[in-house]
Formats: structure tokens, sequence, C-alpha cells
């Protein structure tokens, strides 16, 4: 058997690591290229072509199986405008005026990409597991690659230096976790945290210890103002909060503040 892949936070002990720096160049190719087997085991394919039949066959074969959707191009379209919008709430009316579609229709093409694993959705934390259900939720690809293509992004420093940059690691950092919860057999309890008085924490998951709050930076320069929206959720549900991190693309897995360190992408 496989050794099972523990994510930082279900390990008993920190690694303290130092890992081996990552050139922004292969980090964002590797976003670019997006984490499909085939692509990562044959490094000559054209990934541009591979995504294009992708997604070709993902609308010919799955959609039409799952639903009849009269007018693929606009479900395309669809899925284009959804892309540009990963790591933002999802405002189905908004949607819906621009494809010309009803809130109904949005929802369920929403429905279809879940439920085919081709996207992520976090629901706000609430104590009251009601309200969860029906405050506006966060929407992710589950795979960067696919995000990076249907944005029409092909080369690396178009994405990291672009306007979706923090998007596009946001969207890694949530996908990879989602995808090594249900690697382990275990349904993802993933949320995000946000006041009415703007605080915010990119990532909250329920685990039996408590919630570990998550923040999610591109950037490789770390500062402890990172970490208030941490604090500030550490503070308003006290003992129900774990210890926090904050995960960029940097090299060091230390304390940032108390209760706070910085996680290196390379260790998830």
């Amino acid at each position: 058997n496989e050794p099972q892949l523990l994510l930082p936070w279900q390990r008993n002990e920190k690694n303290n690591a130092i890992i081996q720096p990552v050139t922004p160049a292969k980090l964002w190719e590797s976003f670019l290229r997006g984490n499909f087997p085939e692509l990562i085991a044959n490094p000559e394919r054209d990934s541009n072509l591979w995504f294009s039949s992708y997604i070709q066959t993902y609308l010919e074969r799955d959609i039409r199986l799952l639903r009849q959707i009269e007018n693929l191009t606009i479900f395309q379209n669809f899925l284009r405008l959804l892309a540009a919008r990963s790591g933002q709430l999802l405002n189905l009316s908004q949607l819906g005026r621009d494809l010309g579609l009803t809130v109904n229709t949005v929802k369920s093409w929403i429905s279809i990409l879940e439920t085919t694993f081709q996207i992520v959705i976090l629901r706000p934390y609430f104590n009251n597991f009601g309200k969860r259900l029906v405050k506006t939720p966060k929407v992710y690809f589950t795979d960067v690659g696919v995000l990076c293509h249907l944005v029409g992004l092909k080369n690396y420093e178009h994405a990291a230096y672009g306007p979706m940059a923090g998007a596009i690691f946001e969207t890694a950092v949530v996908s990879e976790i989602f995808k090594t919860y249900l690697h382990q057999g275990v349904e993802p309890q993933m949320y995000f945290w946000r006041t009415s008085d703007g605080d915010e924490v990119d990532l909250v998951i329920a685990t039996e210890n408590g919630l570990v709050p998550i923040e999610i930076k591109s950037t490789t320069t770390v500062t402890k103002r990172m970490a208030d929206g941490i604090k500030k959720i550490q503070e308003g549900l006290g003992k129900k909060v774990t210890s926090g991190y904050v995960i960029y693309p940097g090299e060091y897995e230390l304390p940032l503040i108390k209760n706070v360190t910085t996680l290196p992408l390379e260790l998830l």
C-alpha cells in the first residue's frame, strides 16, 4: 500500500522545514500545465492542444450525458467567464446577465461542474449550518491548468504578473488541499470566513481538532500583517480555532506570529 499523504495540520509534528526553492518560472509553468497525469507523464505534450481536446470532449460527451444543453458554445462561454471569477464570490445573477441566461440555468450548470469535479464550491463558515447553505459561496477550478487555459494564459510571465496571479495561486492551493482529502477518502469540510466588518480568512478547514484557518499569499515576501485575518478568527471564535497557516511560494516553514506558521506550497 502507498503511504497516505498527510496535510501539515494532520501531522503530529511540524517539519520546521526549509525546502529546495522552485524558481518562479518553474512554479508558474507548472500551474499553466496543471495536474492531469497525462501532461505530467509526457512533458513534451503540447498542453494547449491537450486542454482544448479535453474541454471539447468534456462538452460533447460528459455534458450531453448529464444534461440536454442545446447550445454548447454558450456553455463554453460560461466556462470561460466562470474561470475568470475563480477565487471570487459567485454572483449567479451577474453571470446570468452576462450570458443572457436565467439564474436557474446558471445554478443548474454550476451543479453540473461541481458534480463532475470541475470546480470546488467554498461556502462561508457560520456556526449556524443553515446559513452556510444560503450565503454567497466562492468558486475555484479543481485544475489550475484548465483555469489558465480557459482564461487564455499561455506563458508564465502573463500568469505570474498579470491581474489573475493571486487567484491562480489561491486556486492551486485550494484545489491541492481538496484533492488530498479526496485521496484520503475524506469528505473535505472546507469554507472561507468573512465578517460584516471586512475581516476575512481565505480558507477554513473543519477538522476533529477544530477549525484550521489558512491565508493564501502569492508573494515570497511574508509580513506579520498577512496573519491579521487569522488573528481575528482566533479571537472571534476562541477555542474552536486551532493554530493557522500562511501558505506562500517561499522556502521556510517558520513561526510568523503566535499560533500562525508560514507554510511553503511545496509542503502541501
